[in-house]
């Protein structure tokens, strides 16, 4: 499986961008997909996530702001970020993994692909 993402760019605060991160090959309805980020300067660290169900997570810091959504027809994977903060900036990475438990899904270790990253910067 490949993940390609796209759709950073450079926002002022309040505004919003929605990433995308196309996934190649079969059976991407059946990984978890989740979002990662890494923020300048800090460790990569967990954003979000879809489950094959549907069910999503959220990590406190953008619930209620961000929104996780996945298309199977498309094999694509979205995140809706709405009310951007400059604590948001940083390098957003897709991941998939059909292996991970709910307990570790913002464990970066438990995903086996992932995408190359796209950039957010969010100017005050």
């Amino acid at each position: 499986v490949q993940l390609q993402a796209c759709g950073g760019g450079l926002v002022q605060a309040g505004g919003s961008l929605r990433l995308s991160c196309a996934a190649s090959g079969r059976a991407f309805i059946m990984y978890t997909m989740t979002w990662f980020r890494q923020p300048p300067g800090r460790e990569r660290e967990f954003v979000a996530a879809i489950r094959r169900s549907g069910n999503t997570y959220y990590t406190d810091s953008v619930k209620g702001r961000f929104t996780i959504s996945r298309d199977n027809a498309k094999n694509t994977v979205y995140l809706q970020m709405n009310s951007l903060i400059p604590e948001d900036t940083a390098v957003y990475l897709c991941a998939g993994s059909q292996r991970v438990i709910l307990s570790a899904i913002a464990t970066s270790s438990m995903y086996d692909y992932w995408g190359q990253g796209t950039e957010v910067t969010v100017s005050s």
